[in-house]
């Protein structure tokens, strides 16, 4: 197939509906669309007012297309894709200058603000490796990029569809990506919706949610990307454990560096079992190892009998946080029961000592 031009108003705008004179075709077994511009003379094919659109199927999604050639300069990146994370890729760049250039065509769309500018939908690494040869190894003959422009700007639903279908067949998709991408998904489309085209349950489409949304709370890490890996750790906590008060102060605690290991996280299902522990950590000095030092030891095994009756009380009592216990101080009813215990045993410590 012949390559497409735009014609000389940008393919933003040439890409449009086509009118009552636009002819569609099949060639090898892609349909192909040709736009004639509406002001052009009937019968006129000259080369700069035609835009040959082809249909390219991405799952459910159909995007009508055309092929062509972009300066690297006229393509922007999206800030929103899902991809994360470090972009430059030295094997990447050693393909490129091999194959004199990038081979696979990025996919991108008409920039809904820059005029005559095209955002990336698919293709960022190529087009960042490609420019890291171009400006910093003055590689002028790889400033050209082979592109499919979309026929409009994509919406918000759409992109995330056609990101979600190109992933997936490309196997690379991350639990990162995927948690994003789900919260986004059910702003658009609802929980069913989204789990269907994620192809996951709707129960593990509400844990996805739920770890991004947990990621949101820390704000503070020197790198954004790795907020997920502290919300999936803070999650992995019983839920019965993470009341919002305690989420505020894990949040607080690893914003301000007091934590900076996410994997000390997996000590709070210790620490928050222990109602002392528990109490020292939420305090403002409290921190994930002090205290772990105030969570009880294991209870022996209890013995049979007297003793280990015993032996029970006075560990359940141990257990009471002091502040707790400073709360009862005047409690008269509460000291008449500690007056009969305690006549009670040493009643009981005369007689056995006989």
């Amino acid at each position: 197939m012949e390559e497409a031009r735009p014609s000389s108003q940008g393919g933003a705008e040439s890409a449009r509906r086509p009118s009552q004179r636009d002819r569609s075709h099949s060639v090898g077994g892609v349909l192909v669309t040709v736009l004639r511009d509406r002001e052009g003379p009937a019968g006129s094919e000259s080369p700069g007012d035609l835009v040959r659109l082809q249909e390219r199927r991405l799952g459910r999604s159909v995007l009508r297309t055309y092929p062509t050639k972009l300066d690297i300069d006229d393509i922007v990146p999206n800030q929103n894709q899902p991809r994360a994370g470090p972009k430059e890729d030295i094997e990447l760049q050693r393909q490129i200058v091999a194959n004199q250039g990038v081979f696979e065509p990025l996919l991108v769309e008409p920039h809904p603000d820059l005029n005559g500018k095209f955002r990336i939908i698919d293709g960022d690494r190529r087009w960042t490796n490609t420019r890291v040869l171009v400006i910093e190894e003055d590689r002028a003959d790889l400033r050209t990029l082979p592109a499919e422009v979309t026929d409009h700007t994509l919406s918000e639903e759409e992109r995330l569809r056609v990101w979600i279908y190109i992933h997936r067949q490309r196997k690379e998709w991350d639990a990162r990506e995927k948690e994003m991408v789900a919260y986004r998904l059910v702003r658009f489309l609802g929980r069913a919706s989204a789990a269907s085209i994620l192809g996951v349950t709707v129960r593990e489409l509400d844990k996805l949610v739920y770890v991004f949304e947990l990621s949101k709370r820390f704000t503070g890490l020197s790198e954004p990307g790795a907020s997920i890996t502290w919300a999936r750790e803070l999650n992995g906590v019983a839920k019965k454990l993470l009341t919002p008060d305690v989420i505020d102060s894990v949040a607080e605690k690893v914003n301000s560096r007091r934590i900076t290991n996410s994997k000390d996280l997996r000590k709070l299902r210790q620490v928050l079992r222990d109602p002392a522990a528990k109490e020292h950590f939420m305090t403002k000095s409290g921190d994930i190892d002090s205290a772990l030092l105030r969570v009880a030891p294991p209870e022996p095994e209890s013995k049979a009998g007297l003793a280990g009756d015993i032996e029970t009380l006075t560990a359940q009592i141990r257990r009471y946080p002091w502040t707790e216990l400073s709360a009862l101080k005047g409690d008269k009813e509460l000291l008449k029961k500690i007056t009969e215990a305690q006549a009670l045993l040493n009643g009981l410590k005369d007689v056995l000592k006989m």
